[in-house]
């Protein structure tokens, strides 16, 4: 099962979980997965599971948001509603707001700037990397994921624990 969060909706468990993950990092790791496109963000999940267990995702960055507690609606900004995530990982390249303007407003966030935000897309501009690396992106990596690249997450989910 999986979390997702469409039309404001997010249910689901872990299941098939890694118990030499949870054993490895010591507690279970929950990442944000957040891609436009269907099959980007269903694969980026698999790839996740495979190393984190715990997944949520979300179609856009505004969905993202609203999970992390950062909505427009001033109930969803206190920081008490605030959803745990070790790591929020996103495209770049998405409709209504780019994974670029969710790295900021994470970042702008008293309570989620910590959090380590990795970028992802199909693209390979330099002037788009180093950008989102001077915002706070802790990496930047090319589509399509592979499960080599996911193990290079693991560093980051070891750095932050929510």
């Amino acid at each position: 099962m999986l979390y997702r969060i469409m039309d404001g909706d997010y249910r689901g468990s872990c299941g098939g979980c890694s118990e030499d993950m949870t054993v490895e990092f010591g507690y279970e790791p929950h990442v944000l997965a957040v891609d436009d496109n269907l099959i980007d963000r269903t694969l980026v999940e698999k790839l996740l599971k495979n190393s984190s267990c715990k997944v949520t995702t979300a179609e856009n960055g505004l969905r993202a948001l609203e999970f992390l507690g950062l909505g427009s609606d001033e109930r969803n900004s206190l920081e008490g509603t605030v959803s745990k995530v070790n790591l929020v990982i996103t495209d770049y390249c998405m409709p209504g707001m780019t994974g670029y303007e969710l790295l900021k407003k994470i970042k702008e966030s008293s309570v989620l700037k910590e959090v380590p935000v990795v970028i992802m897309s199909s693209e390979n501009i330099p002037t788009r990397i180093n950008q989102c690396l001077e915002e706070g992106a802790q990496m930047f990596m090319l589509k399509p994921l592979k499960q080599s690249d996911v193990r290079q997450l693991k560093r980051h989910l070891m750095k932050y624990r929510s």
